[in-house]
């Protein structure tokens, strides 16, 4: 057991022995004699299923009007509604339902704006079923620590698999990026490869896990950091233009990655991208940008797409009917799971506080994910070096696939990312 979750665990106890919870709320006695604190009531959700089941109040914080990644945030956050509506529907956790309409918050994809509408909710939710972005959920963590406050990141960064409050899924931005390498270095013959990407935790992570795998193969490796905004593209297109890698991992919002892809192809970049998740869009086929994509760039993700046959994938097309299909969808779902679990676990122990939760998410050996990720996924109760994910996926552009993807390779672990010791986040 590492010194960090010895450390938790001394904290978690003596939060337990002052019996009040991070803000104050003193613990009482909830429905079936379940201990609860902040976030849960008797009372019936506001659009229960069962009136005479309480309500868990799990909060949402997300990138809905402006930022970059609304395409993404939008259905993210609806899928999430429609995974916790089946949950109720099949009777929800303990005695209660859970509801995730009432506290939903837009973050602009902007750190202060984050923290200031979290503020406006903590006092309100047992848990966050959604914090969007790394940087955002960082300006946050503190205070997620502190209180605690178990919480899913909207995001893969490699710092989550450091942080006991956050319940990462899928592989991280370091693992995918290795994995990406790795493909192209056996698949595509690849001896240069540059890292294009945002500053931060999201960009900087598949940076670090692009040059680790490029010095592990003997790359020469390039990085150029880029301001999102389109009209922000013009350093990150000289680059790739002028040194001409063989491979670019793109790790940018959608918009940037079309402007960057489409202006190298039209000044007469012949290499390949490779795109980190969160790049991706499906409108990207739309874009003028489009024969430049289908020509020249792959997607890696850390799950499969919207189309895929699992049960998980299925109940998740169900319960989302009409929709007009997008990974955002697929991954709010994915996502979801070991918050599920976590509050199942909770219920069982008879502790829905949030010290409860937390003491449940520590004893999460694996997660079922309805055959969404592979077996092993989901453990919560070993060590970062351990619990760490590390398959992948790979697709390519496809007009005919139902989110504008392709799969290309199934789950994978490269070399780089099987041998990885992950002692600190990639990007440190």
């Amino acid at each position: 057991m590492s010194g960090k979750r010895l450390a938790v665990i001394f904290t978690g106890a003596l939060l337990l022995a002052s019996c009040r919870g991070g803000d104050g709320a003193a613990p009482q006695e909830g429905t079936g004699g379940i201990k609860v604190d902040a976030g849960v009531t008797k009372e019936a959700c506001p659009n229960a299923v069962d009136k005479s089941k309480g309500c868990i109040y799990l909060g949402t914080i997300s990138d809905l009007t402006e930022g970059p990644f609304k395409t993404l945030a939008v259905p993210i956050t609806d899928s999430q509604k429609a995974f916790w509506k089946r949950v109720n529907d099949k009777g929800g956790i303990g005695g209660y339902e859970v509801d995730v309409t009432k506290y939903v918050k837009d973050n602009k994809y902007n750190p202060q704006i984050h923290n200031q509408v979290y503020q406006e909710i903590k006092g309100s939710v047992l848990a966050l079923t959604q914090t969007l972005g790394s940087p955002t959920t960082v300006a946050i963590l503190p205070d997620l620590e502190k209180t605690p406050m178990v919480s899913v990141p909207a995001s893969w960064t490699s710092l989550w698999g450091h942080q006991e409050v956050v319940l990462e899924s899928g592989a991280n931005y370091c693992v995918e990026s290795m994995n990406a390498v790795d493909y192209a270095t056996e698949k595509m013959g690849v001896k240069s490869v540059m890292a294009v990407h945002n500053a931060g935790d999201y960009g900087d992570d598949a940076a670090a896990g692009t040059k680790i795998a490029a010095e592990k193969r003997g790359l020469t490796f390039e990085n150029v950091t880029t301001t999102a905004g389109q009209d922000n593209q013009g350093g990150a297109i000289d680059a790739v233009v002028s040194k001409k890698p063989d491979l670019v991992i793109l790790t940018t919002g959608p918009t940037d990655a079309a402007v960057i892809i489409g202006q190298a192809a039209a000044r007469g970049f012949k290499g390949k991208f490779i795109g980190t998740s969160p790049t991706w869009n499906p409108g990207l086929l739309k874009s003028p940008a489009a024969p430049a994509i289908k020509a020249l760039y792959m997607q890696t993700a850390p799950w499969k797409s919207w189309g895929t046959e699992s049960v998980g994938h299925t109940a998740m097309r169900a319960a989302l009917p009409g929709v007009t299909p997008n990974d955002g969808y697929t991954a709010g779902w994915v996502w979801a799971y070991p918050l599920k679990a976590a509050l199942e676990k909770a219920a069982a122990n008879k502790d829905l506080t949030r010290a409860g939760v937390l003491a449940a998410v520590r004893q999460l050996t694996s997660v079922d994910y309805e055959g969404m990720l592979p077996s092993g996924a989901g453990n919560f109760s070993a060590s970062p070096q351990d619990a760490l994910f590390r398959q992948t996926t790979l697709y390519r552009p496809d007009d005919a696939a139902p989110t504008g993807v392709t799969l290309v390779e199934d789950f994978f672990t490269g070399s780089t990312a099987k041998d990885f010791k992950f002692e600190k986040p990639c990007y440190q």
